[in-house]
């Protein structure tokens, strides 16, 4: 219903929008704000300083939403001809109540089968790249890109029912915090189809395999679009994006493995010159 409603809104902003105006494959700057139809796939294992940790999957053990919609903001700035650089940053969280299957261990805590859980998880996602845009004609523009994909994330369990059906309240409870950076090495294409038209398609691909401050794992990033400029310095955007990690991390805040899919659609609003 999410990606109806969202296609239902870009057709409508068509319809009334004015005349199309004119785009070229590059902007020396843009901003955009939108929203973001996001969906989870996530299997974590916090280990502790004494016990490994179980395996969990945030939607199917404790119910997790994840399918949210939330708010994101980008900027892309080009300085000179041939460098680009961008940010994006989003912020999500959830919340749910559980009666857990199976035993599970998270952060040196184990709660039996039957308790029941409150389970919270929060995400700070940031995304700063950098282009060399190497090949650029009247209406396409092609070069390797360079990014970095920082996920920060608060996840949080506090025992409520014990396996005895004893009311805790959350006197038990463990938290696992994890800033994980990763780097992702690919490349990028701006197209304007019919020359200087007013449509401008784009995509980004970007892999990394490599152990970055204490973070062991593979990442892999993609993002294809289409934009609509109904006015010489504004218009929409429509983007799938994925971002794809698979991680053992032996930090301070975090020591455990995370395999993490974000994939969605993103509807935006684009101010550029």
């Amino acid at each position: 219903m999410r990606t109806v409603a969202l296609s239902a809104l870009t057709l409508a902003a068509l319809a009334i929008a004015p005349r199309a105006q004119a785009v070229e494959p590059l902007d020396v700057f843009s901003a955009r704000i939108g929203g973001y139809i996001t969906s989870w796939d996530t299997k974590v294992r916090a280990d502790g300083t004494t016990s490994r940790g179980t395996e969990v999957d945030l939607h199917k053990d404790f119910g997790l939403d994840d399918s949210p919609t939330v708010g994101y903001v980008g900027v892309t700035w080009r300085p000179w001809d041939h460098h680009e650089f961008g940010l994006t940053y989003y912020q999500d969280s959830s919340k749910a109540l559980r009666q857990i299957t199976r035993d599970v261990t998270f952060r040196d805590q184990t709660y039996q089968v039957n308790s029941v859980l409150s389970a919270e998880v929060g995400v700070d996602a940031y995304e700063a790249y950098y282009v060399w845009w190497a090949g650029t004609r009247e209406n396409w523009a092609l070069g390797p890109r360079v990014g970095v994909i920082w996920y920060s994330l608060d996840m949080k369990l506090a025992l409520q029912v014990d396996a005895n059906g004893n009311q805790v309240g959350g006197g038990r409870q463990s938290e696992a915090n994890a800033d994980l950076p990763t780097i992702t090495l690919g490349g990028a294409w701006r197209w304007t189809p019919g020359g200087h038209g007013p449509w401008r398609i784009g995509a980004d691909l970007g892999y990394f395999k490599a152990n970055v401050d204490n973070v062991d794992g593979d990442v892999t990033f993609g993002r294809i679009g289409v934009e609509y400029f109904p006015w010489e310095q504004a218009g929409f955007s429509l983007d799938y994006t994925i971002s794809k990690l698979n991680i053992d991390a032996n930090k301070t805040d975090f020591i455990g493995n995370l395999d993490f899919t974000d994939s969605g659609l993103k509807l935006g609003f684009v101010y550029r010159w």
